[in-house]
Order: structure tokens, then sequence, then C-alpha cells
């Protein structure tokens, strides 16, 4: 995945509850890259640690100045540093507040992908396609291959954290769409397996999650 595309899944409403928490009650930004908003995210941190580092100069200059009153016979220099002030205050707020739209946003996109695997799990089954459909369909992911009644694929990866992170991935979107796939993994090598039970054999849900699935 690349540092600043978008999340292609909704994310569930414990990671927006999480990113929210971590936006609004800790440190602006650290939430939204949870949330996978990545661009947001790093804009976010680095506003705020350019307003605490603001914050961190202006104390500095406040306590320096005391010092210089308490151990010196002459009158510390005017102070101005009453802008560094204002402006760590401003940058702070303005990365709480995007932070705050932007943890509004995963909410509503929890929101909505719980709703749209409600209505998955509540639709009729889908209808067991024909052979002729099978094999147009298999056509449009060469990568899979027909064993019976199911389609399979084996994805590589160059480690195994990268192969569970891909297995985290595909496991929201078939949560989203209430259509689970049989998981194998072996260190770097995930095989995945999709069938509709329901229907006793394969339907258009698996060719569209397949699909899905390579798209990542």
């Amino acid at each position: 995945m690349k540092l600043f595309s978008p999340s292609s899944t909704p994310p569930s409403r414990a990671t927006a509850r999480n990113a929210t928490l971590l936006n609004l009650f800790a440190t602006p930004g650290l939430g939204s890259l949870i949330g996978r908003r990545w661009l947001a995210g790093s804009g976010q941190l680095m506003l705020f640690l350019t307003g605490f580092v603001l914050f961190c100069v202006w104390n500095f200059n406040i306590i320096s100045n005391f010092y210089k009153l308490a151990f010196s016979d002459y009158p510390p220099p005017v102070d101005h540093s009453g802008n560094t002030a204002w402006a760590a205050v401003s940058l702070c707020l303005a990365a709480w507040l995007w932070s705050l739209v932007t943890s509004l946003s995963l909410m509503r996109e929890a929101a909505a992908g719980r709703q749209q695997s409600l209505e998955n799990f509540a639709a009729p089954p889908p209808l067991k396609l024909a052979e002729s459909k099978i094999l147009s369909a298999l056509a449009a992911i060469p990568n899979w291959q027909l064993s019976g009644e199911k389609i399979t694929r084996t994805y590589e990866f160059k480690d195994f954290p990268a192969a569970i992170k891909f297995v985290e991935t595909i496991g929201a979107i078939a949560e989203q769409a209430w259509h689970h796939p049989d998981i194998d993994i072996r260190w770097n090598k995930v095989t995945l397996t999709l069938t509709t039970h329901d229907a006793g054999g394969l339907t258009e849900k698996d060719f569209k999650l397949a699909r899905q699935f390579d798209q990542l």
C-alpha cells in the first residue's frame, strides 16, 4: 500500500472509536494514522508537533527571563515571546480541529460500512453461476484457479508481517461484504479459497470479492 493512498476499506467501529479518542484526547494526527488517513494524519501530526516545539521555546524564554531577573542586577530585556505562544496555541488548535474533522469522517465511514454489512447479511443468497459464466468470469482473474466448485489463489509477500497485513485488510473487505474466504497462511504465502456455501457453488459474489482482493 502506498504511503498516501486512501484506504480501500471502511474502518471498523473499534478502529474509528480508537482513532477518535487518540485524535481528540491524546495526540492529534496519531488517530488519523491508525485510521489509515495517511496524508491527513501526517499533516495533523506535523502541525501539532510544530506547535508543541514553539510552546517549549516560549516556556524556555519565560524560565530564562525569570532566572535573569532573580540572579542579575539588571532587568531582563523586554519579552516579545507572546507571539510565539499564540502561534503555538494556534497550530495545536488547528491540528486538533483538523483531526476532529477526520475523526467524524472515520465514524461516518464505519457506520456506513456496518450498515452495508447488515444489508449484505439480510440479502437473499445469490444464484449459482452456470459453467459458461464461471469460465467467462474466471478469464477476468487469470491468477485464480478453478478447483471444482471453488476458486483459489496464492499470494506471495516479502515476509510474514506483510502477509498478515494483507490478511487483515482482506478480512475487513470480507466482513463488509459478508462473504468470507477460507484462508491458509504459510509464512509469506497466503492462499485464499472462495465459494458460496449457501448457493452450493460459485456465484458472482466470489468473483467480485476475488477482483477486490487482486486490486490490493
